[in-house]
């Protein structure tokens, strides 16, 4: 379900109240503990936070046109997903990850290789969504990125 919205406040607008109030939190946890560098967009008609073409020349392998993306955060169907291609690049922070959101959630946790999907929004653990957040500066994740993603 891809928004058509060209910024992150018609991107929330859009969105049906209860919707709207959560994505709202979550946007705010993103913006104020990812590190320095990072920039947000509107990426693939989601929310994204990328690392811009003046810090990444070369772009994403896939279109180099567009910055490279860290995080994507999209209010779906039937879920709220959070794309986060760290998690997806390094095993060390995704293992992190699965251990610590048990100390955080009550539910299961439903995830894809770099997708985090909250099905119950009454149930998203931000403090933990925060500490992933703040793990990766965009140096590092150029790093990974070249490493692992990047042939």
């Amino acid at each position: 379900m891809q928004s058509k919205a060209t910024t992150a406040k018609q991107y929330l607008k859009q969105l049906p109240q209860e919707r709207k109030q959560v994505m709202t939190k979550l946007r705010d946890i993103i913006l104020k503990n990812l590190p320095k560098g990072f920039e947000e967009c509107m990426n693939y008609g989601m929310l994204g936070y990328v690392v811009p073409h003046s810090m990444y020349p070369d772009g994403y392998h896939v279109n180099p046109s567009l910055p490279l993306p860290f995080i994507n955060l999209a209010s779906q169907k039937n879920n709220i997903s959070l794309y986060h291609s760290g998690i997806y690049s390094d095993p060390e922070l995704m293992q992190w990850f699965v251990n610590e959101y048990p100390k955080h959630a009550s539910n299961k946790l439903d995830m894809g290789k770099s997708c985090i999907r909250f099905k119950n929004i009454e149930k998203i653990p931000f403090d933990l969504i925060a500490q992933l957040c703040a793990k990766m500066t965009p140096q590092l994740w150029i790093e990974k990125y070249e490493k692992v993603i990047k042939k």
